[in-house]
């Protein structure tokens, strides 16, 4: 299992040129029988959907492009992708969730990903439920009951992270938990979910400044 290192070229660059390397010489079709992902023999491209938006992956070369065509330049999303294809495996989920501590290494790595993903959220929306609220609804997000907002979004196809706020009061500063549906072991490892993490908030925060 990789490192947990949060320094710069162990999260972009150095990362990417392994899994890069190991994608070229992986069987396509297995990748995408595997990980129950579209794949166009005749183009050589993969499509994968990330909360609301689609990409394409070029094999062997590994092209990342976003829905509109343009290059997609965001490290955190090819570096998932290449270990989705790489390593990961489709599996149907159940009605269980699980919390980051159930992933095998997750009481590790708790404390990075506590500070990474879940106070990052909290200080972010935890002020402003309401913006928080607005912005998973135009990311098609479906609405929960728990704690002072929640919601559960599709991350990838039948992997679904589920977001609960709870607001800051006189006595108490904002507090965020995020669980995951019971299949996402198969498919990312402890270390991958930081990504998820990471690409989701950047995505739900994206969607909160255009509102």
């Amino acid at each position: 299992m990789d490192n947990f290192d949060y320094a710069k070229d162990s999260l972009t660059r150095m990362p990417l040129e392994h899994y890069t390397e190991q994608f070229a010489s992986g069987d396509p079709q297995e990748m995408a029988l595997r990980c129950s992902v579209d794949y166009d023999e005749e183009k050589r491209t993969f499509s994968l959907k990330i909360m609301d938006r689609t990409y394409t992956v070029t094999h062997p070369d590994f092209v990342c492009l976003s829905e509109d065509g343009s290059l997609c330049d965001n490290a955190n999303i090819k570096i998932l992708i290449l270990r989705y294809l790489n390593e990961g495996a489709y599996r149907a989920p159940g009605t269980a969730t699980i919390t980051y501590h159930d992933f095998p290494w997750g009481d590790t790595y708790f404390r990075q990903f506590e500070g990474r993903c879940m106070k990052r959220m909290a200080y972010g929306f935890g002020y402003k439920l309401g913006v928080f609220e607005k912005a998973m609804e135009v990311l098609g997000a479906e609405k929960l009951t728990l704690g002072d907002s929640s919601y559960k979004v599709e991350f990838m196809k039948d992997l679904y992270v589920y977001f609960i706020l709870w607001g800051a009061d006189e006595e108490f500063d904002p507090t965020c938990q995020m669980l995951f549906s019971d299949n996402f072991p198969a498919a990312f490892s402890a270390e991958d979910v930081a990504h998820v993490g990471d690409i989701s908030i950047s995505r739900i925060k994206e969607a909160a400044a255009a509102l």
